[in-house]
């Protein structure tokens, strides 16, 4: 099966596993998932992620993290949305990265200089692409 867009499968597979309460979920591997799955890690939103050499492609296994509340769990990730899509992509330059939920969240950008948050983007004065926005 050809996949349009694999990225926006990626953060569906994550919302929906957060969404019924799994701890792990799986995804097909690539260097881009690798990269945005390191972002998540690093901002506290997965627990962890781990490449595995399975079959032709590989799989990236993440681990998902979720707050105890009340006797009720639920996940770290409020939020998580695809913004910039195959039909329609979106950049921004440094002066335009934009602030997610009033800067509760953060907007993974696709950079020259690698994959990286708003912050980061801010911070070292790039644009880019951006992928998505989580909170």
């Amino acid at each position: 099966m050809n996949m349009t867009d694999p990225i926006a499968d990626m953060l569906t597979r994550i919302r929906n596993a957060t969404q019924a309460g799994h701890r792990k979920v799986e995804v097909p591997a690539s260097n881009m998932k690798k990269a945005v799955a390191a972002v998540l890690k690093e901002q506290g939103y997965i627990a962890d992620f781990v490449a595995v050499d399975e079959g032709p492609q590989g799989v990236v296994r993440i681990s998902l993290k979720y707050f105890e509340r009340a006797g009720k769990r639920t996940g770290v990730i409020e939020g998580i949305r695809r913004v910039s899509k195959p039909g329609r992509r979106i950049y921004a330059d440094k002066t335009a990265i934009p602030k997610v939920r009033g800067g509760y969240g953060i907007a993974i950008v696709s950079t020259n200089q690698g994959i990286m948050t708003d912050h980061q983007c801010r911070r070292h004065g790039v644009g880019g692409e951006i992928l998505c926005e989580v909170w």
